[in-house]
């Protein structure tokens, strides 16, 4: 179980990666010049904000893998978790309906995040 706990930490760092990128793939520097500032300013927030929770997350799965098999909180972290990538696809589903192929497959990827992450609770 904490082997899949550590690829629960790789799969958040990954996540957090990917959205460094952000800036770079979504041409943010470009694109967010016709938003508001306001607007400009929270979306970027936000994404700095995930990278920081992808990170933390990360960082609890490496470093306390028995807790959060064999404690409530550890356990409710992990349910916590699943219940995010659920809640990140059904957004996927309403606000970024598209047929574009790398749509669709992260949103399998999120998926599979959910599943990841209460996988441990279920073995257990």
């Amino acid at each position: 179980m904490e082997k899949i706990i550590f690829i629960c930490g790789i799969y958040n760092i990954g996540f957090a990666i990917f959205h460094t990128g952000f800036w770079k793939i979504f041409h943010w520097n470009q694109d967010l010049k016709k938003l508001r500032f306001e607007n400009k300013a929270i979306i970027q927030i936000l994404n700095i904000q995930i990278i920081y929770f992808f990170l933390f997350t990360a960082i609890i799965c490496f470093a306390f893998p028995d807790e959060l098999l064999n404690t409530a909180i550890g356990k409710w972290f992990l349910v916590g978790n699943s219940i995010f990538w659920i809640l990140r696809t059904i957004n996927q589903f309403i606000f970024l309906r598209s047929k574009h192929f790398m749509v669709h497959v992260l949103t399998i990827i999120f998926i599979l995040g959910s599943f990841l992450f209460v996988f441990p609770l279920i073995l257990n």
